[in-house]
């Protein structure tokens, strides 16, 4: 199945909108099933590197339900390469659901004790070879928020005064950054407890010296990644039901979440109008009891 551009659509979203308030949300998720939202975008100049240095097996870093490990591992199978993955966690109480998706589109799994998995530049020493292209987990990185970049030249984002997105690694939002028009503002929705160090990540990937283009806002994490206490999954069911937009328990419901909020709160001024990104990659929801949401 091929990657679809054509899929892509700006979505009103008149529950999250407000008198003198417009919020629109680019449905990413759309373009592919798999290789959902974001993850091409971030992976595709990776790829073309890859290529372009004649590797033949791609590498990568993620957790038991990694949006990336398993668009990478589909990527990967589409574009001609092998592709390993080097997981956290044993493998006893780690080998999910979407592990076992990547696996079955090829992708070998090394599992790392969880220790051992903070110290990436030793994994990469003890496992390299010659054939092996590394990907940084999450894609961040020039050629990730490169990728993150082409996203706003899928559809006509001109008109908006914010773009907002979750942050997991800042890959996405450095290419947002980098691609807005200048009277643009991107604001980021901190998925990571405490990820003070954010903006300066950013910062690195962008080459910007200050925040004055963008701003990172935390404490939407509902109290750490991927935690998901009763209250979002209820925010969840209600936004599937008013505007058919699913969500994901690490990203975009914690995103839709914190705009509600913040509109709630003026943060906005009058006459603004929101274009949320909508990242794709609904693993996370895997690690959800079957039948805990209606998509």
């Amino acid at each position: 199945m091929l990657i679809n551009i054509q899929n892509i659509h700006i979505q009103p979203l008149p529950g999250l909108s407000a008198a003198n308030i417009q919020t629109d949300i680019l449905r990413l998720d759309l373009v592919h099933p798999i290789v959902s939202g974001n993850k091409w975008f971030k992976l595709k100049y990776y790829l073309e590197e890859a290529k372009t240095k004649g590797a033949g097996c791609v590498a990568s870093f993620g957790g038991a339900y990694s949006n990336h490990i398993v668009a990478l591992a589909y990527a990967a199978k589409m574009n001609g390469f092998t592709s390993k993955g080097f997981i956290r966690g044993d493998e006893e109480t780690t080998l999910s659901s979407t592990l076992q998706e990547a696996k079955s589109y090829g992708m070998e799994l090394v599992f790392i004790d969880r220790n051992q998995y903070k110290d990436k530049t030793s994994i990469i020493k003890a496992y390299d070879q010659p054939a092996y292209y590394w990907i940084p987990e999450g894609g961040y990185g020039i050629l990730g928020a490169k990728g993150a970049a082409d996203i706003l030249s899928v559809a006509d984002s001109s008109c908006y005064s914010h773009i907002l997105c979750a942050t997991g690694t800042g890959t996405m939002m450095s290419g947002l950054i980098l691609a807005a028009q200048p009277h643009q503002k991107i604001i980021g929705i901190s998925v990571l407890k405490n990820h003070v160090s954010i903006a300066e990540e950013i910062k690195a990937l962008t080459g910007h010296t200050t925040t004055a283009r963008f701003e990172c806002i935390h404490g939407y994490d509902f109290g750490g990644y991927a935690k998901h206490p009763e209250s979002l999954l209820t925010f969840m069911y209600e936004l599937w039901n008013k505007e058919q937009l699913p969500t994901d328990i690490v990203y975009t419901a914690k995103l839709c979440y914190a705009v509600k909020e913040l509109i709630s709160k003026q943060f906005f001024p009058a006459n603004s109008k929101l274009l949320l990104i909508h990242s794709g990659g609904l693993q996370g929801n895997r690690s959800l009891a079957e039948g805990s949401l209606p998509f």
